[in-house]
This record gives structure tokens, C-alpha cells and sequence, in this order.
């Protein structure tokens, strides 16, 4: 299927301005977590979390007063939960007290208790999720290695399969994409849970993706274009798979925004990381990663790729074979 024909842009004039933009939300985003930090959810930070729904409508405002008057000690955090019509409340406390026996659910209890005594009606506990500190500390740093991990995998395979400055691309747009998307998670204030870091994790896949089918093409008009500078190789390469580059991401892009729309409370901050990271994957596999091989490798002409055939390492001795008659036509 053909979306696109003949298309010529130019992407790399836009490399600067792509840069510059990337700067700016990355920055926006550092500053606020300078100032504010990022919330952690209930799997790193440690604590208890209970999802009550009331029988008569209540507000925020209530249910903290309710919660205030009779529990000290930690920030209890209170959020509506899913539509607002089933009158639903997330209540997390950040503090569990020890970690062993029956003292883990005590925080639960506590929460069920004073909304008992705030006088706020009715109400059913529909969920409950409690994690010590040290399960959270121990989620926290092996989700940081599996990030980790996986940048120096890519970095690897792509050195490996491609060339050096390719892999350098590569893995500046993966970071790339991180940053923008932690930027996003900081400025909408969505908690760093264990569904986040499973989304960041699949759009550092996903990214890499797009960026080596670009680089694969960008490879073989290496062979076929030597003549031509590596800025209109990359060009053409861009533009050669920019239908396969729409179908596949838009197509990734609108399930998530219907998972996003439609999956639940549950789910809502996995479904944001996945819009927010297909889009600025797209983005950073177009601009980002060709212009930092263009930057690596400079404007002259281009070379044979790596890992040629070697078919094409025997093509400049048929010259050779052809000499001899030329210079016996030249002697008669």
C-alpha cells in the first residue's frame, strides 16, 4: 500500500529546529522536576492505596477532612477514581509501618475506619494495594537496570549490524525519547508505577524499530549512491519509507489513544506513555537520529557502507580485465 508518491522533502533542513524543540520540552520538564519531583506510585515509593466507592456523591475536600481528624503522620493523597458518576476515591498512604504478618494491611484498615467516623455515609472498599519500602526500593532498581540494559543492547547491535555513528544515532534518539517522555509524565503529573516503566520499555522498542528500518534503507542507497552527499542519501532514504514510517506508527498511535480513552483508570498512565512515546518515537527516528549520523559523519561524499557484499569489493577490478584490449587497439 502506497500513501506516498515520489514524496522529495527536505527533513534534515528542519534538524535544527527539531533539536531546538526537543531542548525546550526536555528543559520545561527538568525544571518542574527540580521544583516538584515526580510522583512515585505505590510499587517504588512504597505505601497502601484503597479505591473506596461511596453511596452518595462526596468531594475531595470531604473525604481529606474525614481522613485528617483521625490519621497522623504521612501525606495521604486523595484523587477521584475512573467516571466521576461511581463516586469512587483513591486513597493512598505513603507510610505501611513493618513489613512482616498482619501489620502490612493496618494502614487499610486505618483509612476504612476513619472515613467510618467522618460521618461521610456508605461506602465499599473496591481495591486495595500494599507494598513495603523494601519491595519498593528493590521495583525501583531493577526497573532502572532493565532501562539501562536495553539502551546498551541497542547500542551493541546496532554498532555491530550497522556502523558506529548509526548506533550513536540510535541510541541518542532512544534517549531521546525517554527524556521527552519523562518530561511529559512530569508536567501532567502522571505517578511512576510499574505500568509506566512497562511503557517506556516498549517505546524504546518501538522507536529503535522505525529508526533501523530508516537506517537499513539509508544502508542499501549507500551502495547505490556513492557519488551523492550523505544529507541527500539520508533524504531519500527518509522519504523512500516514510508511507511504511505513517501506517506503522499511526496505526500504534490510535490503538493507543483508544486505550487511553476507553482502558480504564488502571491503565491510563501506561496508554498516555505509549501516545506520548509513538510520537515522539516517529519524531526522533525522522529528525533526531539521521541528523545526529549526518552531524557524526559530516556533508562529503559518501562511502560504501559496512558489511558490503563482497560482490561489490570485486567490482572495481573489471576495469582491469578490459584495459588489455584497449591498449592493443591503441598499439595496431
Amino acid at each position: 500500500m502506497h500513501i506516498f508518491k515520489n514524496t522529495d522533502y527536505n527533513f534534515l533542513r528542519w534538524r535544527w529546529h527539531a533539536i531546538v524543540l526537543s531542548w525546550a520540552v526536555i528543559l520545561a520538564g527538568a525544571a518542574l522536576f527540580m521544583t516538584k519531583g515526580i510522583p512515585l506510585g505505590i510499587e517504588f515509593a512504597g505505601g497502601t492505596a484503597v479505591v473506596v466507592r461511596f453511596d452518595q456523591p462526596t468531594t475531595t475536600e470531604k473525604v481529606r477532612t474525614a481522613l485528617d481528624k483521625s490519621m497522623a503522620g504521612g501525606e495521604v493523597i486523595i484523587q477521584p477514581y475512573g467516571d466521576r458518576a461511581l463516586n469512587q476515591y483513591l486513597i493512598r498512604v505513603p507510610t505501611v509501618g513493618a513489613e512482616s504478618g498482619n501489620s502490612l494491611s493496618s494502614e487499610a484498615a486505618r483509612v476504612e475506619n476513619a472515613l467510618k467516623q467522618g460521618g461521610l455515609g456508605n461506602f465499599t472498599r473496591q481495591a486495595a494495594q500494599i507494598v513495603g519500602p523494601a519491595v519498593g526500593r528493590e521495583l525501583r532498581d531493577k526497573a532502572l537496570l532493565a532501562t539501562v540494559f536495553s539502551l546498551a543492547g541497542l547500542l551493541a547491535y546496532i554498532a555491530f549490524r550497522f556502523q558506529f555513528s548509526f548506533a550513536v544515532g540510535a541510541v541518542v534518539a532512544t534517549i531521546h525519547d525517554l527524556l521527552v517522555t519523562l518530561a511529559f509524565l512530569v508536567i501532567f503529573r502522571y505517578d511512576m508505577s510499574l505500568n509506566v516503566i512497562a511503557g517506556i520499555l516498549t517505546i524504546t522498542g518501538f522507536s529503535t524499530n522505525d529508526t533501523i528500518v530508516i537506517f537499513d534503507r539509508i544502508r542499501e542507497n549507500l551502495r547505490s549512491m556513492r557519488r551523492d552527499s550523505l544529507g541527500h542519501v539520508i533524504n531519500v532514504s527518509i522519504n523512500q519509507t516514510l508511507g511504511r514510517t505513517v501506517i506503522t506508527s499511526g496505526t500504534a498511535f490510535l490503538t493507543s489513544l483508544a486505550l487511553f480513552f476507553f482502558g480504564g483508570e488502571v491503565l491510563h498512565g501506561f496508554a498516555f506513555t505509549m501516545v506520548v512515546g509513538i510520537a515522539t518515537g516517529t519524531y526522533s527516528s525522522v529528525f533526531i537520529a539521521a541528523a545526529i549520523v549526518s552531524f557524526w559523519r559530516g556533508a562529503a561524499p559518501t562511502r560504501a557502507a559496512a558489511h558490503a557484499p563482497a560482490t561489490l569489493a570485486a567490482a572495481p577490478q573489471q576495469p582491469t580485465r578490459k584495459s588489455k584490449p584497449q591498449r592493443k587497439a591503441r598499439a595496431s
